[in-house]
């Protein structure tokens, strides 16, 4: 099992120390990176008139202004209102992507950023933060509300995966070595990407640790916390999560 550092630098905590020194050059960094600042206007107009307009204007408005924005767009977005977006550039999306109200898309990380294959949906206040791995959901697979999706070495989900309400992908975690120390200070860690296979079915509530595989047409039941990998159509449940049956 490999264990990669976290660099600090990757870490929200880490940018915004820096704020006191130069607050503009640091705001720039969270939201388009190391772009020019052309480019940083851009954002500012489009997301501060746009992000929050209502009704059919506001969807049509979205559809048209925010392409340029984006690393690259397929036919069919949709973004809802109030849709925070950090590092656009590094955001590609494919056809009929649908990203409801009050979801954040930050892609700072990785090398790919964040990948939204054709036809993905992301439910009302869901978060896909790539803090320093790249997030990819492949076609057809669907978000439900309320999910956290948190990427330090990486999170790949295959086509038609579904994953209900609630839940939380919880890639990396901080060092434990100095007790006496505040934990945040110590360093963070993953010992290795997240992956779900094709067909998966993630249940309401579930947790998904870091590290952890779950196979093709694979169940994790509600609340489960997945601490292992999961084989492809087997049933999951329980805290840690253990088989419960196998799919014929």
């Amino acid at each position: 099992m490999q264990v990669g550092e976290i660099d600090k630098s990757q870490l929200i905590r880490g940018q915004l120390t820096q704020a006191q020194s130069s607050p503009l050059q640091v705001y720039r960094s969270l939201t388009v990176g190391e772009r020019s600042w052309g480019a940083l206007a851009n954002y500012e107009l489009r997301t501060m008139l746009l992000s929050g307009l209502g009704g059919g204007l506001g969807f049509l408005l979205r559809k048209k202004l925010y392409r340029s924005l984006f690393g690259a767009t397929g036919r069919g977005m949709i973004i809802g209102r109030n849709v925070t977006i950090r590092h656009p550039h590094r955001i590609s999306m494919g056809d009929g992507v649908t990203i409801d109200d009050l979801c954040v898309l930050d892609a700072r990380g990785g090398d790919d950023g964040i990948v939204l294959e054709d036809n993905v949906i992301l439910n009302r206040n869901c978060m896909a933060l790539a803090k320093a791995g790249s997030i990819k959901l492949g076609r057809n697979t669907s978000i439900g509300s309320n999910c956290v999706m948190v990427s330090m070495s990486g999170l790949k989900m295959g086509a038609s995966v579904l994953v209900a309400g609630g839940c939380y992908f919880s890639a990396g975690a901080y060092h434990t070595d100095d007790a006496d120390d505040a934990f945040m200070d110590q360093g963070a860690y993953s010992k290795g990407p997240i992956v779900i296979g094709d067909n998966a079915w993630i249940g309401t509530g579930a947790i998904i640790l870091d590290n952890v595989h779950i196979g093709r047409n694979a169940v994790v039941g509600a609340g489960a916390v997945v601490t292992k990998d999961v084989p492809a159509r087997a049933v999951v449940a329980g805290v840690p999560a253990r088989v419960v049956k196998e799919l014929d």
